[in-house]
């Protein structure tokens, strides 16, 4: 019914109620269509249900049979378990029974034997019945007593009789013990310790043991260290005597674990090794803190530091007074630093073997991952809050110091002793500084020490890149002295005014002698840092084969430093290239090439067949660079020479190419001046083991564009399709108005 009071509906209302139902008969119509194009599928899906009726009926009246006879097997099952219950319930209460009988019988067999083994003093026998007592259920024997009435007393009076015997036999096992040890008898000391576990007394037993066996590392210790403090200093040994008071320590400590760890594990059980280990490092602690201490003071470590840091710290204000007599002298300190690696090797490797044997009980002794790591956890806090570790780390600071001080002072001086030697293409220094940068490497990894290493070798790269390649760099800043004296006359001269004593360091001779050998210092130092670098890994995964990943990290990003030094290096060696080609190359060669103006390149057939024969220009070029080339050939390093090859073909292609852009052609005068640079370009390629042709790819095209009969023969080489073509189109045309028999209307028209 309509409301005539609302308000009437507009079209718009209307239009779209009429669209809303459009679109739902639509919808409605696609739904209806989809149901009558699955009507087939549906009828053929019932017609398949009907024709499986029958069989869904017949399965289901055998179920119903194979479920009865379940029902059937289940009840005879539960009546069948029923009685084997009842059978095992009969048998654990036999068994239970017999249990209890026999441990009445042990008891009073334990009770009779405690006594007569107390009457016997046969120890090892009562401790044997005391076990057998203790392994009983106490709880159970009562409940015994409780069900036999007429046993009850006999019961009690056994338990009784074991309690009082076994406290009897604690308290005269340990006092035998004490004094076995306070007499130093080893086998009855062994014999008692043996015993205590038997009686239950398992931590008692170890504690005891242990403390025997700190006495007698604390009187080996001290034995050794009074008979270090009388070595003389004549003796062989005396360089490292504290370092092998330390090595007798350590070594002491693991015989006693490796002939007593046995005893424990058959005794004791494994997994008390850690317990007993704990002991014994709280003596090694006492023991390693006295001889480091008398280290110290016997070789004055601290004022040795102290004098160094003093020396460092008022170093930079007095650089012109290097001969400081309060200057400590690192010869002497050789042997000292040698020392403290080996006491910090010898430290490691103790803690490596505790930490296997103890490792190896651990996963004997338990079964639970968790437990393990646990254990594993307890041991290394007690090696890194342990004074050993303390004294190592002390070991490592001094070490650092005085390697430092070391390495500083012996690198300054093998560059304040450098000399050359006859025939020589490297200074001494070469050898000198890298001898003690591997020297102090190799030492610091005989320390087994990340840390160190790293320290020594970030020590090395420093020096390294500073005060050496600075001594490298400032000779070199120095120039290649000017002239044209031969280097072997150079070299001879040099030796006259050594034996005439009147050498001076301005001398031009010894200049030209210093540089190369500088620039060769530089190239040799090179290849030393790459085989170092090598060698250093090698040699450290060598000491250390198990290393966690940071600190194989650690040793790679210190290695990484030496790349950081060849760098350096290289940009020396440039710097030098550089100086020798402004001061020996450009001077030399720039007047050779410009020989080339005095040249025609406009000539006739006749002229072509003489110059073919006889080439003036590019002869004489070549045995001016060859009279160049060989005067620096036996001075320069191979890799240097090929540089100064390369430097020397560069200079000697760019002044060409000014030069023929200078001159003016004919067909015949190109040709000549493409096998002019292809004669040059071959000696050069002979002189060198690089490659060469790459400096004259642009040489070889301006031969080509002036030596073509046509112009229209320029598009096949230098036009779009050309590969590799080095010179543009403006340049191409500007060559080619260097031949005077082309026009310059042609020449425009080329469509390159």
């Amino acid at each position: 019914m309509i409301d005539k009071s609302s308000e009437p509906i507009s079209e718009s209302t209307i239009a779209e109620i009429c669209r809303k139902l459009d679109n739902d008969e639509v919808r409605v119509n696609e739904e209806l269509e989809l149901m009558l194009q699955r009507h087939c599928h549906v009828e053929a899906k019932l017609r398949n249900i009907s024709k499986i009726l029958p069989s869904m009926i017949l399965i289901r009246e055998e179920g119903e049979k194979f479920r009865t006879m379940i029902d059937k097997t289940h009840s005879l099952a539960e009546t069948v378990s029923a009685k084997v219950r009842q059978l095992d319930l009969a048998r654990s209460r036999v068994c239970e029974c017999q249990s209890r009988v026999h441990d009445i019988l042990d008891l009073q067999l334990c009770s009779e034997g405690v006594a007569a083994a107390l009457k016997n003093e046969d120890y090892e026998q009562g401790a044997g019945h005391v076990r057998r007592y203790l392994l009983m259920d106490e709880k159970l024997l009562e409940r015994t007593a409780d069900d036999v009435s007429g046993d009850r007393m006999s019961i009690a009076g056994s338990l009784s009789t074991l309690k009082e015997a076994a406290l009897q036999l604690r308290s005269v096992v340990s006092r035998k013990f004490d004094e076995a040890v306070r007499s130093e008898d080893l086998a009855s000391v062994e014999r008692f310790f043996k015993i205590f576990p038997l009686l239950g007394m398992h931590d008692e037993g170890l504690q005891k043991f242990s403390l025997y066996l700190s006495s007698k590392i604390e009187e080996t210790a001290r034995k050794n260290l009074r008979l270090a403090l009388e070595i003389k200093s004549k003796d062989d040994r005396a360089p490292v005597i504290y370092a092998d008071t330390m090595t007798l320590l350590f070594e002491g400590i693991a015989r006693i674990i490796e002939v007593h760890q046995p005893i424990i594990e058959t005794y004791y059980g494994p997994g008390r090794l850690l317990k007993t280990a704990q002991m014994i490092q709280k003596e090694c602690d006492k023991q390693v803190k006295r001889i480091f201490a008398e280290f110290m003071k016997n070789r004055n470590i601290n004022s040795k530091v102290q004098s160094i840091n003093d020396y460092n710290r008022v170093k930079p204000s007095t650089l012109m007074t290097t001969d400081r007599n309060d200057k400590p002298d690192p010869k002497f300190l050789d042997l000292l630093l040698g020392e403290l690696t080996l006491m910090h090797t010898r430290a490691e490797l103790y803690i490596r073997f505790l930490r296997r044997r103890i490792t190896n009980d651990i996963e004997i002794a338990s079964q639970d991952d968790e437990q393990r790591q646990q254990q594993m956890d307890t041991f290394e806090r007690m090696i890194k809050n342990s004074e050993l570790c303390h004294v190592m780390q002390d070991i490592l600071g001094a070490y650092l110091a005085l390697e430092r001080y070391f390495l500083e002072e012996s690198v300054n001086k093998a560059l304040g002793m450098d000399v050359l030697e006859q025939n020589q293409q490297t200074s001494s220094m070469v050898d000198d500084v890298f001898y003690i940068v591997k020297k102090c490497i190799r030492r610091a990894i005989f320390s087994w020490s990340i840390d160190g290493i790293c320290a020594v070798v970030n020590m090395s790269c420093g020096i390294l890149e500073g005060d050496y390649t600075n001594r490298l760099k400032n000779r070199l800043r120095q120039g290649y002295p000017a002239g044209y004296l031969d280097l072997a006359q150079a070299y001879n001269a040099l030796q006259t005014s050594i034996q005439q004593g009147r050498l001076q360091a301005s001398d031009t001779e010894y200049g030209r002698l210093m540089f190369l050998a500088y620039l060769n210092n530089a190239d040799v130092s090179i290849e030393y840092v790459e085989t170092l670098s090598k060698s250093l890994a090698s040699e450290i995964d060598s000491a250390f084969l198990q290393m966690s990943q940071k600190d194989r990290d650690k040793i790679e990003s210190c290695l990484a430093g030496m790349k950081n030094v060849i760098g350096t290096l290289r940009s020396v060696i440039d710097y030098g290239m550089e100086q020798l080609r402004a001061s020996a190359v450009k001077p030399r060669v720039t007047p050779w090439v410009d020989a080339f103006l005095s040249v025609n390149h406009q000539i006739n057939e006749d002229q072509l067949l003489r110059y073919e024969t006889d080439e003036p220009f590019v002869q004489t070029l070549i045995m001016n660079l060859e009279g160049l080339l060989q005067g620096f050939k036996d001075s320069l390093t191979p890799s240097n020479y090929d540089a100064l090859v390369g430097i020397l073909t560069s200079e000697v292609t760019s002044r060409l190419e000014k030069i023929v852009l200078k001159s003016t052609f004919n067909r015949a005068g190109g040709l000549i001046l493409d096998k002019e640079i292809r004669s040059l370009a071959s000696y050069l390629a002979s002189a060198t083991s690089w490659s060469v042709r790459d400096k004259f790819a642009r040489l070889v095209q301006i031969a080509t564009i002036l030596s073509v009969e046509k112009v229209d023969e320029l598009i096949d080489y230098c036009g779009a399709d050309a590969i590799v073509w080095r010179l543009t189109p403006v340049e191409v045309r500007k060559i080619a108005g260097l031949r005077t028999d082309f026009r310059s209307d042609d020449i425009k028209r080329l469509k390159l």
